[in-house]
């Protein structure tokens, strides 16, 4: 079956910066399912698009992550409410979060959003994440938690959402799973990878016996060498490597 995301282009239609933003937003989509980090249609990844108005791209509500396209990318202002003609859905409930984070962060240009397996099991364990891992030690140089409150629908949870993100980039949502942000579509998607990993990591440890917990001191020194591992690029530094992978497979993401 046509993937009926396919046969239009919106390159003509907007800026030069909304579309590289649109190419680098829809990349994502297609390597959190590359990696096996999607929930079928059931989280999101959103970035603000350049310009004086507060406007979001999302995906198109109840499409597969492996089919996002940069010109299906619906734009919204912060109540999820579309602000240009799409001819697809969006799911306004799966912005509460999304939206939350934006209003109170001008620098998270990009909010990732995830219900992995490992990021869920960890989420619900006691203790968190825990310092096992080198890849542990770079989320806890800055992370927060928030308690789960239900399915984030209502507004009000918001100043409490906001709260615990405080200045972090990485946020544990209790029993929920992962959240993560950064000044571009490449730094929040490192982040996440990061922040994936180290859950992963954690799950495998706990099943193989006593662990050793890397000691406090260093776990305060990682956010200056994570700058230094990453020569002060971020996310840059991987992120056209990830996107020739993906043009490897399939370009479509560009459309």
């Amino acid at each position: 079956m046509q993937n009926p995301l396919d046969g239009f282009s919106l390159k003509d239609q907007v800026s030069a910066e909304e579309w590289a933003l649109r190419v680098d937003l829809a990349a994502a989509y297609r390597l959190v399912a590359h990696f096996g980090w999607d929930d079928l249609v059931f989280t999101h990844l959103s970035a603000r698009v350049p310009g004086p108005e507060a406007h979001f791209l999302i995906n198109p509500y109840g499409f597969m992550f492996e089919e996002i396209t940069a010109s299906s990318l619906v734009k919204v202002n912060l109540q999820g409410e579309k602000v240009t003609e799409s001819a697809f859905p969006i799911n306004p409930a799966g912005f509460v979060i999304h939206s939350a984070v934006h209003e109170a962060r001008s620098d998270a240009h990009c909010v990732m959003h995830t219900h992995t397996l490992n990021g869920v099991a960890v989420s619900a364990q006691t203790d968190g994440l825990l310092p096992l891992s080198q890849q542990s030690l770079f989320v806890l140089s800055g992370m927060g938690y928030h308690n789960y409150e239900g399915v984030a629908l209502r507004d009000d949870e918001k100043p409490r959402l906001v709260a615990d993100l405080g200045s972090h980039n990485f946020l544990m949502l209790r029993n929920h799973g992962l959240l993560t942000c950064g000044p571009s579509v490449a730094d929040a998607f490192l982040a996440m990878y990061m922040m994936e990993s180290a859950c992963a990591i954690q799950v495998r440890a706990q099943g193989g016996g006593a662990l050793t917990h890397v000691p406090d001191l260093i776990v305060s020194t990682m956010r200056q060498q994570a700058s230094a591992a990453t020569q002060g690029l971020g996310g840059a530094l991987a992120w056209p490597g990830l996107l020739r992978l993906l043009d490897r497979r399939d370009t479509s993401y560009r459309n």
